[in-house]
């Protein structure tokens, strides 16, 4: 039976949880999450998690807030013109909307308040500053 290791392809259920018990992710019911270990398209602290593992094998891994989508910052709140924002959109506190940055790249945000003269928008990955818990089941290992 093939271990997992570093360049492994791997295929894994996984269900994530707060602190407080609440599932912010999972695969159940759908099909498995595949990736090859060390290209670094999931959490580091993740996929190290499922290295030595074998297929049919579960394991649960705490990942600090830190090594997860690191700590909210505050520096990452900011008031804009509600004139920035498209009149069409209908604004929801809660709701994502994309910005470009200076270099072209696409911008995650959420709403965090609104009025007709200015919106508040949050940068912060929406887990930033949460300790994460995943249950992983390891489903297939190729080389």
């Amino acid at each position: 039976m093939t271990t997992a290791q570093n360049g492994n392809r791997v295929k894994v259920h996984y269900t994530g949880t707060l602190q407080d018990g609440t599932a912010f992710d999972s695969s159940v019911g759908r099909d498995p999450l595949e990736f090859t270990i060390g290209e670094g398209g999931l959490i580091p602290a993740f996929e190290q998690a499922v290295v030595g593992m074998t297929a049919g094998e579960t394991r649960s891994v705490d990942i600090p807030a830190a090594d997860a989508y690191g700590d909210r910052s505050d520096e990452l709140v900011h008031e804009v013109p509600r004139n920035v924002i498209s009149e069409d959109v209908e604004l929801e506190v809660g709701m994502p909307l994309q910005a470009q940055g200076p270099d072209g790249q696409v911008i995650n945000l959420s709403v965090v308040a609104f009025d007709d003269n200015s919106v508040t928008v949050d940068a912060n990955h929406p887990l930033a500053g949460q300790d994460l818990t995943f249950a992983i089941e390891v489903v297939e290992v190729a080389a």
